[in-house]
């Protein structure tokens, strides 16, 4: 199980990416994280439900200094996700 996230708002300059990367893995979460040049975050988790659920909500709170205006939420293919990893990307 897979989902695709656009997260907006002020989440750029903000330690976003590091903080989503550390929760994902603490959730065993596989997938990545980057910034996009329109100043949102996307990032593409894969690994059970209940573990997804916990991060799709944690987007919404991200890092003490972020200010997330929306969460955008689709399932994705996770055939493109490497299991067990999980990595920041450069921006797109």
């Amino acid at each position: 199980m897979a989902k695709h996230l656009i997260i907006t708002g002020i989440v750029q300059g903000v330690g976003y990416r590091a903080a989503f990367e550390a929760r994902a893995r603490a959730l065993g979460l596989s997938g990545w994280v980057r910034n996009r040049r329109d100043g949102s975050v996307e990032a593409m988790v894969a690994g059970k439900a209940e573990s997804l659920q916990a991060i799709v909500g944690w987007a919404w709170q991200g890092p003490a200094a972020a200010r997330v205006s929306d969460v955008s939420v689709r399932d994705a293919d996770d055939a493109r996700i490497s299991e067990g990893s999980f990595e920041q990307l450069p921006t797109c």
